[in-house]
């Protein structure tokens, strides 16, 4: 009985470790993303020892500001192919998270995604529909993909203004 007790505990220990995590990241990281729409190029960026904050100017338009501090921040950047003989045609999509220093498994949905400063800016010339909107509606998850590597997986809505990208899902080589 003592011994179905112990090799009982000894796999639940087991399994429990192969699903927790946490990863330190002391040199930035940048990747092209494949997943990303034929018009464009998209990149996720992990900038250790960073932080954001998002300010509002006069008119009450959020931006953000990046400065030296103790997390990790994720950013998912898509740019657009610019049109030929067209000027103004730059567009391009924003997704930034901060992240804890030690980055462990995540799974949070809706409001709880401003426990990470979950945003998504819009730069363009689009009148009145730029700007940098919190993201209240969606899903952000870490997961651990391999020994040295993790997965992020990002679904998510904004009402505010139109969106390309709506979805990431990237994995990443801690290596």
């Amino acid at each position: 009985m003592k011994k179905n007790i112990f090799l009982t505990l000894i796999l639940f220990a087991t399994l429990s470790s192969c699903k927790s995590f946490n990863f330190q990241i002391n040199e930035p990281i940048m990747i092209d993303s494949l997943d990303c729409p034929e018009n464009g190029t998209c990149n996720l960026e992990l900038l250790p020892n960073k932080s954001i904050e998002f300010k509002s100017d006069e008119f009450g338009n959020l931006y953000p500001v990046i400065s030296d501090g103790d997390k990790t921040l994720f950013q998912y950047t898509f740019q657009k192919n610019p049109l030929k003989n067209t000027e103004d045609s730059n567009y391009t999509e924003i997704i930034y998270a901060e992240l804890p220093s030690e980055i462990t498994e995540v799974s949070i949905t809706n409001e709880e995604l401003q426990n990470v400063k979950l945003y998504f800016g819009r730069l363009c010339y689009c009148k009145g529909a730029t700007g940098y909107y919190a993201i209240k509606n969606g899903e952000f998850k870490i997961s651990k993909a391999s020994k040295d590597s993790i997965t992020f997986k990002v679904d998510f809505k904004i009402t505010e203004v139109p969106q390309i990208i709506s979805t990431i899902h990237q994995t990443v080589s801690l290596k």
